[in-house]
């Protein structure tokens, strides 16, 4: 009976060691990737996003210029908000008539009328802060990093230590039914 279960025992040991050292250094990480995930997947119902705001119009003969509406945003950032002007995104939203203005350094969202060019909404995004810390970018974000050494270094360890419990854990789950079931045999 022990020589059949003894080399069991043994791995299920080395898996147990295995998953303890892993589970350790990966829990944090873990833990934010889960909690920022549940934030991002309710971040409308949280209104982690600002609300859409609707334009004048929704005729597109009637709209601005993308370039216009380019100018005057970066012109609002920088002279209203004092905030750099260097932009990230437009979004734009036809069912409304607005544009949705991102920047590249800073979370702030304008909402600009696609016809006036007036600004709609100032607001905070709070959920792209989230996502960047979700996806460990946002220390790339702080720091400048150009390629987004961190974020790829950040999610290829996680992902590879959530595999690495995934597979442990499994066998630590299994490998008592498989010892059990050989001491029935036996008896």
């Amino acid at each position: 009976m022990k020589k059949t279960a003894n080399p069991l025992s043994k791995t299920t040991r080395t898996y147990r060691n295995i998953h303890k050292w892993i589970a350790l250094p990966t829990f944090a990480f873990l833990f934010i990737i889960g909690t920022t995930g549940l934030l991002l997947g309710w971040k409308k119902q949280l209104q982690l996003l600002p609300k859409t705001h609707n334009g004048q119009t929704l005729n597109s003969e009637k709209w601005l210029h993308t370039d216009s509406i380019y100018k005057r945003a970066a012109y609002y950032s920088k002279e209203v908000l004092k905030k750099d002007a260097s932009i990230d995104r437009m979004d734009i939203r036809p069912s409304k008539g607005v544009v949705k203005i991102l920047f590249e350094n800073h979370f702030t969202e304008l909402q600009l009328d696609l016809a006036t060019g007036e600004v709609l909404s100032v607001s905070n995004r709070t959920s792209d802060f989230i996502e960047k810390l979700h996806d460990g970018s946002i220390i790339d974000y702080y720091i400048g990093t150009p390629n987004d050494e961190v974020k790829l270094f950040y999610t290829s360890s996680v992902s590879v230590g959530l595999i690495l419990l995934s597979f442990t854990g499994f066998w630590l789950w299994y490998n008592p039914k498989r010892i059990r079931k050989q001491k029935h045999s036996l008896n």
